[in-house]
């Protein structure tokens, strides 16, 4: 079982960790997975990975999932990697109970 929180306090808001699944059927927050540097959020989009279209696919996938401006949220690294980190601007803990809250309905 997945324990633990992919959100951290950052210095701009919230980082949020993920693992991007590109060319999938449909965009959605799956779930928690276990990664090597520790829990991830996993997220599915019909986007495919050229040219930044699934980054900017998850971006906009997070920002309807938490219900926020497509703005809040933007790429902090990974580019080009299945793993990545988006940062999340706006107020920490209402963000934090915001994702622990969606987080929860996904189990």
């Amino acid at each position: 079982m997945t324990t633990g929180s992919p959100a951290r306090i950052g210095k701009d808001g919230i980082t949020l960790a993920i693992r991007l699944t590109p060319k999938a059927a449909r965009d959605a927050v799956t779930g928690l997975i276990d990664a090597p540097e520790g829990v991830r959020l996993a997220v599915s989009v019909r986007a495919v990975a050229d040219k930044g279209a699934a980054n900017a696919a998850a971006e906009a996938c997070i920002a309807r999932w938490l219900d926020i401006a497509k703005s809040s949220v933007r790429l902090a690294s990974g580019g080009k990697s299945r793993y990545k980190a988006l940062t999340i601007s706006g107020e920490p803990a209402g963000l934090m109970a915001r994702i622990a809250g969606k987080i929860a309905d996904l189990a």
